[in-house]
């Protein structure tokens, strides 16, 4: 079995991406391509095979794949995005899913963005937020009911998905901003608050031990350490005028013994 993320170019036009909480700045497009390439590089470097897309000019958000779809060993789930703008990035990464899993599509008036989307073992925590309807959540859960998945759903504010606002450390957990979000709907699991001066550092990459922290996090990186995990930091800093954290750029999905 392979680890497999994909991956899409930084596109020209990133300028003019969708923003909700954060006022917007100049991205410079050429740095912001090459800290892309250097998070597919530390993907690389953790295992992972990546594939990697030519970016979509006319598609200023494309960059951010998570966002187009829920993969899970059996189906992929191909969202429709709470933002217009950003609704046929979902129709450019179909046709490569389609290679490693069947399709499913949710439909209007459903709303679902995959950065709103944690999964834990069988369940999957589903923001409800600005971008992602209670319809999307329903319409999610039944596309996954079949094949023995559960949905929660978890209202968030203050925040875009609810992967700004928590993501897994390991299969028992999260590194949160509880601020954003109430942390009784996640019963069981651990929760390491981020520090108060990085409110937005809930959102890193984690895998086998290793997480990607972004270089704007210092203390949530010395935390991470403290508590065992080996925490390597990445300049995602243009990228992150863009509202980018570090899963929304990738799908990850296990390929191999599928196809």
């Amino acid at each position: 079995m392979t680890l497999t993320a994909i991956t899409r170019g930084v596109s020209p036009a990133i300028n003019r991406c969708e923003l909700g909480f954060l006022p917007r700045q100049e991205i410079d497009a050429g740095r912001a391509r090459a800290q892309h390439h250097e998070y597919e590089g530390c993907l690389r470097d953790f295992g992972i095979t990546v594939v990697s897309l030519p970016p979509e000019p006319d598609l200023p958000d494309s960059m951010f794949v998570e966002d187009s779809a829920v993969v899970v060993a059996e189906v992929a789930v191909m969202t429709r995005m709470g933002a217009p703008s950003r609704r046929d990035e979902a129709l450019t990464l179909a046709p490569v899913l389609a290679r490693y899993r069947p399709l499913e599509w949710i439909e209007e008036p459903a709303t679902l963005e995959g950065g709103d989307v944690l999964r834990v073992g069988s369940t999957l925590y589903v923001g409800l937020s600005a971008r992602t309807n209670q319809a999307g959540i329903d319409q999610l859960a039944a596309h996954l009911r079949p094949f023995g998945y559960s949905v929660q759903p978890v209202p968030i504010h203050g925040c875009l998905h609810l992967k700004s606002a928590c993501t897994c450390l390991d299969g028992k957990t999260l590194l949160a901003n509880r601020s954003w979000l109430d942390s009784g709907f996640f019963r069981g699991l651990r929760i390491v608050e981020v520090p108060s001066e990085e409110p937005r550092a809930a959102n890193v990459f984690a895998l086998g031990g290793n997480v990607l922290v972004p270089t704007a996090f210092p203390r949530t990186a010395v935390l991470l350490e403290r508590l065992g995990f080996r925490a390597r930091p990445l300049d995602i800093s243009e990228l992150m005028k863009a509202e980018a954290g570090l899963t929304c750029s990738s799908i990850l999905l296990e390929t191999g013994a599928i196809g």
